[in-house]
């Protein structure tokens, strides 16, 4: 007679999903999330589409952050490699103005734009390795003003500021994602692919952090010291950290505009980077699951600023009508989240999620 819980292997034991509740829940998500586009509008899926790529932005930075406790402010710098990397490859190749080779094929300028910004990364790695804590969150400040001033002066790739380029053109088995078809929506189209993106980088970075790669993160970010007493080699875990992270961003900087089909310099700023902080601060450090929530939750956060000046009097919806904007009250939205969580809730929503469940299934007994 079997016993439900009761690992016979390690196997068994280290699977994905390893109960049948897992499984089942598992299964109720896809369902859920494969059947949105036949029950939103457009303009909802394309925020949803967005949330996607950017938990997959927030993935990258969990990884040196959360698993392997490296400070990084510079996550927009390797998101704008990226877009821009993957914006030239499907670029226009008859362009006299800006870099461009006709590559539209998905693949192919996906993986470019990772493997670019992961070389970027790799690059800054070494010298990361040698830093910690409020260095380290300085010298990766420096890569955002670096870029800032890069792609704001390079017109050739970014157009200049004001001016930007158009964004990747997602192609994939001859299907053209960024246009109406006759079966399927634009917006439809572009949050099935990003939901297919965000299932396989997920799987793979939660398999990542299961593996001795994670296990030596792990180590490095609760003491680097005492794991390189029982030999972890510090400097090269930090680099796979830093290198990781930066093809997550680099993966989401492509995707992040294919929704508007357009890229301006001017976005890769400071306000991004506190941006993917605040997702993996909300949404809970060192956890996969994590990173997805409070990337869903910044993303449709400002789709409920933008009803505020109907609300509230004294917030504006522009500048130009005086006050506050909603902007304005974005931003300091995201500082007192981040510090509201940092106080009461420092696992996140994650956290939250787990003394729910932790009471249903105690439920009714207290202990």
């Amino acid at each position: 007679m079997s016993r439900p819980l009761l690992y016979l292997s390690y196997k068994q034991d280290m699977a994905l999903l390893n109960t049948s509740g897992k499984r089942f829940w598992t299964a109720v998500l896809a369902i859920m999330a494969v059947s949105l586009p036949f029950l939103l509008t457009d303009d909802l899926l394309v925020v949803l589409a967005t949330a996607c790529v950017a938990s997959i932005g927030a993935i990258g930075l969990n990884l040196v952050t959360g698993y392997a406790g490296q400070v990084s402010l510079g996550h927009a710098f390797f998101l704008a490699i990226g877009a821009y990397t993957a914006a030239a490859l499907s670029g226009d190749p008859d362009s006299t103005r800006l870099i461009g080779f006709g590559i539209t094929s998905v693949p192919i300028w996906l993986l470019a734009a990772g493997l670019v910004a992961g070389l970027a990364g790799l690059i800054v790695a070494p010298l990361a390795a040698r830093l910690r804590g409020l260095y380290l969150a300085v010298v990766t400040l420096g890569l955002v003003f670096i870029g800032e001033h890069v792609f704001k002066h390079w017109r050739d790739l970014t157009g200049g500021v004001g001016v930007g380029r158009p964004a990747a053109v997602p192609e994939l088995f001859g299907i053209q994602f960024a246009v109406d078809g006759s079966l399927f929506t634009k917006a439809q189209k572009l949050y099935l692919l990003m939901l297919v993106l965000l299932v396989i980088f997920g799987v793979l970075a939660r398999n990542l952090v299961r593996s001795r790669i994670g296990r030596a993160l792990a180590a490095v970010r609760d003491r680097d010291l005492a794991a390189e007493v029982i030999g972890v080699d510090v400097t090269r875990y930090k680099m796979i950290a830093f290198a990781v992270s930066s093809f997550y961003a680099g993966v989401a900087g492509a995707l992040l505009y294919v929704m508007i089909g357009f890229v301006e310099p001017g976005s890769f700023n400071l306000g991004m980077s506190v941006q993917y902080i605040a997702m993996v601060l909300i949404g809970g450090v060192a956890t996969i699951s994590g990173s997805v929530l409070g990337a869903l939750f910044i993303t449709l956060l400002p789709r409920v600023t933008r009803e505020l000046p109907a609300v509230l009097p004294f917030i504006s919806s522009s500048s130009a009508a005086g006050g506050i904007t909603v902007f304005q009250v974005e931003t300091i939205l995201y500082g007192l989240l981040i510090i509201a969580f940092l106080i009461f809730e420092p696992r996140g929503l994650f956290g939250i999620w787990i003394r729910l469940r932790t009471y249903w299934k105690s439920w009714p007994f207290s202990h």
